[in-house]
């Protein structure tokens, strides 16, 4: 005699209840492991990017190390060379100045990934090596034999005298500015530029006053000085924006490293890899990147800057060392902000004016 199946007497509807049961229960068990290992992945990515993270420090401070006892050896070997050939210090400590400026680029180039307290350090360093060099010039380097000068000679040549900075000042800026293509001495106008196409690697905004400027496209780097009055609307840039001396103005930027120095009541749009840096500034709003003109997505991508970092509100103040807040800048409260500013194409249109060096 047959014995009967388990599920013989069990109606048709309970069986496929069943059967939709294991379905749903089979494909819960996927779902959690696919979670699971997206999380392995996250996790693992995050681990990676530490590591290299970790790898670029080390290697920075190494470079940075060798370097510094380079400087210490040559500063070093100034007392020797005052013995032996005094004529040769003023080339030695001109050699030496251009080594802390390399230095100090080096820590610029790699501020965008190093943590706040090593880039602190490393400026901290610099200006001790500038006043030990400082120190030496004018202890090795005798000054000129006093004489007397009639009033006027006198008073020509104190007006030319440059402001002596601080030997206690840590600084990133301090910087030339370069014989590059920009815009520079303008009142009152509209200035354009279409970068996309060009050869243009840096561009330079130098002594505007009430001038809106529009670049276009990439570019490697942007300098700024002395604006004043200004609204400048910017494309992405692959390495840095300096800016210095600038005052009630508003700027939409793009970059992966922004300083800003000497800046007065100015508001700044930031999309940027590194956290801006400020100095000597006040009264300065920050709030997210919003420009948009046609084909900025392509340029965001080129950039590396197609990802909203959050950077832009979190500002190091190298003149606010405490834990608390600096008062010297906030973020712009969202209804006082400039909602997406459209900046057209002008690839169709003539460039209001020419940028060129010494314009």
């Amino acid at each position: 005699m047959e014995e009967d199946s388990p599920h013989t007497n069990l109606p048709t509807k309970t069986l496929d209840l069943d059967a939709d049961l294991q379905k749903k229960h089979q494909a819960m068990l996927e779902r959690l492991s696919n979670c699971h290992q997206a999380r392995l992945d996250t996790s693992l990515a995050r681990r990676s990017d530490s590591a290299n993270s970790s790898e670029s420090t080390s290697s920075f401070l190494s470079r940075f190390s060798a370097s510094k006892q380079s400087i210490d050896s040559q500063l070093a070997n100034s007392r020797l060379i005052a013995t032996s050939d005094p004529s040769r210090l003023r080339s030695h400590f001109a050699n030496i100045s251009s080594s802390i400026s390399d230095l100090e680029k080096l820590v610029a180039e790699n501020s965008y990934f190093l943590p706040s307290y090593e880039v602190r350090s490393s400026l901290k360093t610099i200006s001790d090596l500038k006043q030990n060099l400082e120190i030496l010039n004018s202890e090795l380097i005798p000054k000129k034999k006093f004489s007397f000068k009639n009033k006027a000679t006198a008073k020509k040549e104190l007006s030319k005298e440059p402001e002596r900075i601080k030997p206690d000042t840590v600084s990133v800026f301090n910087f030339k500015l370069p014989n590059s293509p920009g815009f520079r001495n303008k009142i009152n106008e509209t200035l354009v530029k279409k970068l996309r196409g060009t050869e243009i690697g840096e561009f330079t905004l130098s002594d505007l006053e009430s001038c809106e400027v529009r670049l276009i496209g990439c570019c490697n780097a942007v300098f700024v000085n002395r604006l004043k009055n200004c609204k400048v609307y910017m494309g992405p840039v692959i390495g840095s924006i300096l800016i210095e001396e600038v005052e009630s103005c508003v700027f939409v930027l793009a970059s992966h490293q922004i300083r800003i120095h000497l800046a007065k009541s100015c508001d700044f749009y930031l999309r940027v890899r590194s956290r801006p840096i400020i100095e000597d500034s006040n009264v300065v709003r920050f709030a997210p990147y919003c420009l948009d003109y046609e084909g900025i997505e392509m340029d965001l991508e080129k950039a590396g800057l197609s990802e909203e970092t959050g950077n832009w509100g979190s500002v190091d103040d190298f003149k606010w060392l405490r834990a608390v807040q600096s008062p010297n800048w906030c973020v712009l409260p969202e209804n006082e902000r400039v909602g997406k500013v459209r900046t057209e194409d002008i690839g169709s249109k003539s460039e209001v004016s020419r940028a060129v060096p010494g314009l």
